[in-house]
């Protein structure tokens, strides 16, 4: 009796944004355990990815499911305890502090470099990619890369600094393309070491750091898919100590993903699988953290380009796996056929979920999905054991932000003296609106 008033509920929320359950339609949530239903109101978005985890149900189009869930508001609807807890006790303490800095490093990027290098492009840039003209992911990332150095209107002999600089793709391009030196801190060791090896022979010191402790002289300062891990309590902070490692004339760059709305925390299960103690900051936040710092000089907002992104690291990843699975399978077996192809990757993310084969990618199944206790997987073959619920984490995160979601490419300079500045932010939908106005 209580698991059909559990039902009916979820059905009715689902209902509310065009998704059925069982239904025929890709988006529908198919139901493979009842059990779903309790668990998904009591934990809500930690309660639906898990129990997605456990094989409990399953959707054909999972970017269209959760299209669908999130544009209609209904995972504000469901809240559970924990979440008002962890709302609260981020409001109580710094949970971005120096003593938790490389955490997310530890937790994220420290599970080795394979994953990335089937993932990414050739720079590992693990950010929005810019398609205005671009038709391929590594044009993208390169569109990006240049759009910034344009930004920031780099010459050669300048003294660069990137926080968060990642596997050092821009640092590199922009030591080579400008001639410029670098300076790069990141808190993950594996993408120190990477990062080291990638740019030898260039002028780029990496280093592995904590933002806050860098007290030196810069032309330029950068910050590429970073502040998400600043933490809403540390955003002056951040800015200060930017200002205090730039040139009274030089440029910052600031380049993160962003929210319509002012939050402390970020969805339980993003915080859980994806970034532990991230944050997403909102125009406000953004706004009161530079206030007498900075002036704004360019707020650029091509948020859209995420889902082009996103899409592609997905093709990057499922064909190089195949690859890896079809050399493997071949080498391990003596299979030996030619015409066997490793099984296609599960729903969700437009893969195909039809055929068969005799050399099957593990983990892709949906017998082998992985548990939910962990929350650190580690290495490569422990991500590709996971690898289509990777992805369905990446495409909630960024969906999580909703039709409102926005991604700004800002430029700050010294609040020196009056200039006119350009604002320019994404409301709803794709309408750009652009404000002029000067600096105090």
């Amino acid at each position: 009796m209580a698991r059909d008033i559990f039902r009916r509920r979820v059905q009715g929320l689902l209902a509310e944004a065009g998704i059925a359950i069982n239904g025929a339609d890709p988006w529908d949530m198919q139901v493979l355990d009842e059990r779903v239903f309790p668990v998904v109101l009591s934990r809500g978005s930690m309660g639906l990815g898990e129990s997605y985890m456990n094989g409990w149900w399953d959707a054909a189009a999972l970017d269209h499911f959760f299209h669908r869930l999130l544009g209609t508001g209904l995972a504000e609807r469901v809240t559970c305890w924990r979440t008002l807890c962890s709302c609260l006790w981020a409001r109580l303490v710094n949970l971005q502090r120096p003593s938790r800095a490389f955490q997310v490093g530890r937790h994220h990027y420290d599970i080795g470099n394979d994953l990335y290098r089937r993932m990414l492009d050739e720079r590992l840039i693990y950010s929005c990619g810019y398609w205005k003209n671009a038709t391929t992911l590594a044009e993208a990332q390169e569109a990006k890369l240049e759009l910034i150095c344009r930004k920031l209107g780099l010459t050669p002999g300048m003294r660069v600094l990137d926080i968060g600089c990642g596997w050092g793709g821009a640092a590199r391009y922009m030591a080579e393309k400008y001639g410029v030196s670098v300076v790069g801190v990141t808190v993950s060791r594996e993408q120190a070491a990477y990062a080291r090896e990638w740019c030898q022979g260039w002028p780029v010191d990496i280093r592995l750091d904590d933002y806050r402790t860098l007290r030196e002289t810069f032309d330029r300062v950068f910050s590429i898919g970073m502040f998400e891990h600043v933490g809403f309590k540390n955003y002056r902070l951040f800015m200060e100590v930017v200002r205090r490692n730039l040139r009274p004339d030089g440029l910052f760059l600031l380049h993160t993903i962003g929210s319509n709305t002012t939050e402390s925390t970020i969805d339980p299960w993003i915080d859980r699988y994806i970034f532990p103690n991230a944050v997403l900051p909102s125009k406000r936040q953004l706004c009161q953290s530079l206030e007498g710092i900075f002036i704004l000089e360019d707020w650029h907002n091509f948020g859209v380009d995420y889902d082009t992104t996103l899409m592609a690291w997905f093709r990057n990843f499922a064909s190089r796996c195949r690859r890896s699975a079809r050399s493997t399978a071949t080498a391990s077996t003596g299979c030996g056929n030619t015409t066997c192809s490793p099984a296609p990757a599960p729903s969700g993310l437009a893969a195909p979920r039809s055929g068969s084969s005799c050399c099957r990618l593990p983990g892709w199944p949906a017998a082998t999905r992985p548990r939910a206790e962990g929350s650190t997987i580690g290495g490569l073959d422990g991500f590709l054991a996971n690898s289509p619920r990777f992805f369905l984490t990446i495409c909630l995160y960024c969906l999580s932000c909703g039709a409102a979601a926005w991604l700004p490419d800002m430029r700050l300079a010294m609040p020196m003296e009056p200039r006119q500045t350009f604002f320019a932010m994404a409301g709803h939908g794709s309408a750009l609106y652009d404000l002029y106005f000067r600096g105090v």
